[in-house]
């Protein structure tokens, strides 16, 4: 019994031995939080005045924007179609100009409320070939909305719905946006009203090649988008994406998806991109772009190697066009364009953007960098058609009422390169005969009856008084011949 009292005795005494000589020359041990004495205060990265730790707070954002944020429905009369056979007589009995019943069909998307008076800007695919657009509003409230105007090449458009004292949401500045800034996308995925979801600004000036190129329409898309991981569905598009203070700072428009749901990454149009397209829109009623008149290259390692440019920054001029405003300003082969007035470029998107703001017969100043110089170039930018006059849309186009169409003479370069001799071009398309007989936006009227046709006037002769079936020819602008058939 002595032994075991003793060994006790003698383990106690070593654990105390222990302890004090770690107390004593052992390492020193962490403060806890309250013996902390002055701490600096940390700041989370893009929130003013928030301290480390603080939860990002973005009711104020979403309440701010999500009245403000619409959906957008739409309602298509479609036939079914096909390709002619090359003999109007047998597409009329046996199949591709035959009479079918038409068949509606619904899409949806979301817009956003910019003016209290009831102006809305959503995507140009929300809303392109629709015979109705309806708006519906945050309180349930339902309208029909006008289509204002319709920009393809940036993939916006503009809707107008008469009402007064609604919410809006200002516009921001989409330069001021910087990667890894917080964001909200707020929109109507899958038919989901007034949903709002929270990510970060990924990258700016993406091209992701989603917007049609289409020359004979003067359609030359301006893809830099602002891309984001905030989730975005199907529905979303034409959506707001709002900065943490609820300032507009571009209209979500696309996602990179291999299922066609979110799987990561969306992108939106730059606001300043909007604001300049909704002002022409209104101002003139179609987009007044200025062009520089330029072939142009990303700058990488390779391509500075090969044309011996010791810094790769700006974008590359591999030649300009003669007559064109870069011409005329004496841009060549070989500069790099670094600036767009004070806003640095290091990429075609973001080139592409900065001039897209602009208007033909405006003056920009170009920072270019010549043989390792740096220069400062002033440039008159010019229309597409190599002018500086505004408003392009000298000769409106005719409406016919009953075929619900306004229609544009043919250029003759496209004539030559259809090889056709006249024809009218379908400029737009809304409810009416046309559309119901399958025709398309951009089709070309060559013949109606067997008669030529060249004006609007030749086809409104054509149609006057014609009762029974009327058998119209033409031409798509990718060189398809087709026939159609309606009833007057």
């Amino acid at each position: 019994m002595k032994r075991v009292i003793s060994a006790f005795f003698i383990a106690v005494m070593g654990g105390a031995a222990a302890l004090g000589l770690n107390k004593a020359f052992g390492p020193e041990q962490p403060l806890a939080n309250n013996d902390i004495l002055n701490p600096l205060p940390v700041k989370i990265a893009g929130m003013p005045n928030a301290a480390a730790g603080t939860m990002i707070d973005f009711r104020e954002a979403a309440e701010a924007t999500v009245h403000a944020v619409v959906h957008v429905k739409t309602k298509y009369t479609s036939r079914g179609g096909g390709y002619s056979t090359g003999d109007p007589f047998q597409d009329w009995f046996f199949g591709y100009g035959a009479p079918q019943q038409p068949r509606e069909s619904q899409a949806s998307g979301s817009g956003v409320i910019i003016s209290g008076d009831g102006y809305i800007v959503t995507n140009n695919h929300v809303v392109a070939n629709a015979d109705q657009v309806e708006v519906m509003l945050n309180d349930k409230r339902n309208y029909s909305a006008k289509v204002v105007g319709t920009d393809p090449s940036t993939d916006l458009a503009l809707l107008k719905i008469e009402e007064k004292g609604l919410p809006f949401i200002g516009y921001g500045n989409s330069d001021d946006v910087r990667v890894g800034e917080w964001v909200l996308a707020v929109g109507n995925p899958f038919n989901l009203t007034s949903t709002v979801t929270a990510g970060i600004v990924s990258a700016k000036g993406r091209n992701i090649n989603v917007i049609q190129s289409d020359p004979d329409k003067g359609q030359n898309p301006i893809e830099s988008f602002i891309q984001t991981d905030a989730a975005v569905n199907p529905g979303n598009s034409g959506g707001a994406l709002v900065n943490t203070t609820g300032q507009l700072v571009g209209i979500n428009t696309a996602i990179a998806s291999q299922t066609g749901s979110y799987s990561g990454y969306s992108f939106a149009i730059p606001v300043n991109i909007v604001r300049k397209v909704v002002a022409d829109l209104l101002e003139y009623g179609s987009v007044q772009r200025g062009y520089l008149g330029v072939s142009i290259r990303d700058l990488d390692a390779t391509l500075a190697k090969e044309k011996g440019i010791d810094r790769i920054k700006g974008v590359y001029v591999s030649g300009s066009m003669e007559g064109s405003a870069a011409g005329e300003a004496g841009i060549r082969e070989g500069d790099v364009i670094t600036r767009v007035g004070n806003v640095e470029v290091n990429n075609t998107p973001e080139l592409q953007e900065q001039i897209g703001r602009f208007r033909p017969g405006d003056k920009v100043m170009l920072g270019v960098r010549r043989d390792g110089t740096e220069k400062e170039i002033a440039v008159v930018l010019k229309n597409s058609a190599g002018g500086t006059k505004l408003g392009m849309k000298e000769e409106a186009p005719a409406t016919l009422e009953s075929l619900g169409a306004s229609f544009s003479p043919v250029k003759t370069d496209e004539m030559k390169r259809l090889g056709i001799a006249h024809g009218l071009k379908v400029e737009s398309l809304a409810s009416g005969k046309l559309r119901s007989a399958g025709i398309r936006e951009g089709f070309i009227i060559t013949t109606v009856d067997k008669k030529k046709i060249q004006t609007a006037e030749d086809l409104r002769a054509a149609l006057d008084n014609k009762k029974g079936g009327v058998l119209i020819e033409g031409i798509y602008p990718n060189g398809m011949r087709a026939y159609y058939a309606f009833g007057m």
